[in-house]
């Protein structure tokens, strides 16, 4: 109820304000001072104080962007999360300076250009040259960034080499469990059909690839660093998705299939405490569908 009162209140406020400032055009008019009713000086105000909302916009969106600094990720902890967060930081920059441009440029011209009696504005229909610029250069931009991160792109999947270790990230409703591939570096076959109590993955008992695979179920999952990792990832119920936000990798877990990716670690457990100067620190491993934690 207060709710209703506090809006009807605010609108019946916006309604008063409207309407007295209608009084004050119409007695303007009566009193003959409409030609003087916006003049230079109120243009030349209207000027200055885009420059000075500019001024304010760009201290406050500095200010802020650093604050912000305190809630983004640390350094990455894998090799492709390095490339992948340096073409970020590219087109970071790139948006930064054509923001940076576009926006005093804004400001300024609404304060050159702003109306004076006796001005007269030039009308330019077309300027093939300025459409010619303002065309190729955002175009070639463009094509450098694309040709860069399809680069990345063929680096961070290109096949793993042969000696990668192999673990197998098993996601349910609402835990996660990893199998290790054993000394024959080879995941023995599961199945969901061989799914029971004693086995929550559905491994093949039978397979000689199992006899020396190790589970850990909704456990620590363990990456050496400077080894190379093929990742497995399986679903028992629903769509899960795996999210290593320090690693700077996700993967979807699809019931029935098996998806997977190739990373290599670079920065220990200790080694991250110490850089972000937190003694509790420790990775995660997320659903990044609605599970969450």
């Amino acid at each position: 109820m207060i709710s209703l009162l506090t809006l009807i209140v605010v609108v019946l406020a916006i309604l008063a304000v409207a309407r007295i400032v209608r009084i004050l055009e119409l007695v303007h008019v009566l009193g003959g001072e409409e030609e003087d009713l916006i003049t230079d000086k109120d243009n030349k105000t209207n000027g200055i104080l885009f420059i000075v909302f500019m001024i304010v916009g760009f201290a406050s969106m500095i200010y802020f962007t650093i604050d912000a600094k305190k809630y983004l990720l640390p350094v990455a902890a894998t090799k492709h999360g390095v490339l992948t967060d340096s073409y970020l930081n590219l087109n970071f920059a790139l948006i930064i300076v054509v923001f940076f441009i576009t926006e005093i440029l804004l400001f300024y011209f609404a304060f050159k250009y702003r109306h004076r009696k006796g001005g007269e504005g030039i009308f330019l229909p077309v300027n093939h040259k300025l459409e010619f610029i303002w065309t190729i250069i955002p175009a070639i931009v463009l094509f450098g960034l694309i040709i860069y991160g399809l680069k990345l792109w063929n680096n961070i999947t290109a096949p793993a080499p042969k000696n990668a270790m192999v673990i197998e990230i098993y996601g349910k409703q609402f835990d996660w469990s990893a199998r290790y591939a054993g000394s024959d570096n080879v995941l023995g076959h599961s199945s969901f059909k061989l799914i029971t109590d004693d086995n929550p993955l559905g491994v093949d008992v039978n397979d000689p690839h199992a006899k020396d695979d190790k589970v850990e179920l909704n456990k620590e999952v363990h990456f050496p660093v400077g080894t190379p990792i093929i990742m497995k990832f399986h679903s028992r119920d629903v769509i899960h998705s795996a999210y290593f936000p320090h690693l700077r990798s996700q993967m979807n877990c699809v019931p029935g299939m098996t998806t997977e990716f190739f990373m290599e670690t670079t920065i220990t457990t200790d080694s991250m405490r110490q850089i972000t100067k937190n003694p509790k620190f420790d990775y995660v491993l997320l659903c990044n569908k609605i599970c969450g934690v």
